[in-house]
């Protein structure tokens, strides 16, 4: 009797796509896409799991605001939700072709592999909105910032001695719009690329969506994506094996496995910087409470072992 395959949702670090000290070449991130593709292919290969991937995006899209800014004399720069849709479509290509050339070497060219531009709807009173703090973009003078402020509306704010940034919010995942059609693929056995950079965030106004400018956490954002495509197992790959506890200190401690119950005394004692790992232990958190058999965090090579037991931390109800 044929085993059904799991569904796991990985959730790729930016260092999947872009290391640290690289300019950000398109042959770069073609390079460390195929790495990337490569552990993926070896999840696929085990004939195990069907999976579903989703990525991040920042450098891209800084990339993308880079060029808005000193092309917009001659082109018209795009909304930030835009620029949003415009880094899918780019790390989605490269995630696609390296899968479906790798698939096709081992002999599994007939798995289909689609990029799925998506929609996630938040909450137009979600309290982020009121209180913008994710810098985007390039940073500006004292003077130009004040300008963009008067003109654009931007909220703009001091970063760290080196400039003037716009911040944007940085709403709550309420729902992937597109998780019927995302669905449908991964039942008829296709690998999925979705949710790229946490989602292009849009609200519903009078039964319209509409695209706003704001990123949405892509761990939040992918934990949100494993739940809505009913997902077993959601895997987030960052640059670190496992999970610490005193991370950087005397003290260091690994973690091979956590209860929800001791995640969320861990991160209640402070053990997970903000912006990092605490929000992984925090969609891994969610996961579960949403139903989920299990959430993994570790690292790129550490992933396929990670998903048999061997390796990585794993976050378990019990």
């Amino acid at each position: 009797m044929q085993v059904e395959k799991k569904v796991v949702v990985v959730a790729l670090g930016g260092n999947a796509i872009l290391q640290p000290g690289q300019r950000g070449t398109f042959e770069e991130q073609m390079k460390n896409v195929h790495v990337t593709c490569e552990q993926l292919a070896l999840m696929v290969e085990s004939g195990k799991y069907k999976i579903v991937v989703t990525h991040g995006n920042g450098p891209q899209v800084g990339n993308i605001l880079l060029q808005n800014e000193v092309g917009k004399d001659v082109a018209a720069p795009m909304p930030l939700y835009v620029c949003g849709a415009e880094s899918q479509g780019l790390i989605g290509y490269m995630i696609q072709q390296n899968l479906i050339n790798l698939l096709a070497a081992k002999g599994k060219g007939n798995i289909p592999v689609a990029t799925i531009v998506t929609q996630v709807v938040v909450d137009k009173g979600d309290p982020a909105f009121a209180n913008p703090t994710k810098p985007v973009g390039p940073f500006y003078s004292a003077e130009e910032a004040a300008r963009l402020k008067k003109e654009k509306g931007y909220d703009v704010k001091e970063d760290a001695g080196r400039g003037w940034r716009r911040v944007v919010p940085s709403p709550d995942p309420v729902e992937i719009f597109e998780k019927e059609a995302i669905r449908q693929l991964v039942d008829a056995r296709s690998i999925v690329i979705a949710s790229g950079g946490g989602g292009i965030p849009v609200v519903r106004e009078n039964g319209v969506l509409k695209g706003v400018d704001a990123v949405i956490d892509k761990d939040l954002a992918g934990e949100r994506l494993a739940v809505d495509v009913k997902a077993s197992i959601f895997m987030v790959l960052t640059d670190v094996a496992q999970v610490k506890l005193h991370y950087k200190t005397p003290q260091e401690e690994s973690l091979a496995r956590m209860t929800v119950a001791e995640a969320k005394k861990y991160a209640a004692e402070g053990h997970f910087a903000k912006g990092s790992m605490e929000p992984k232990v925090r969609a891994a958190i969610r996961f579960i409470e949403s139903g989920g058999e299990k959430a993994i965090i570790t690292s790129l090579d550490k992933a396929t072992d990670a998903l048999e037991g061997k390796a990585g931390t794993t976050i378990t109800r019990e």
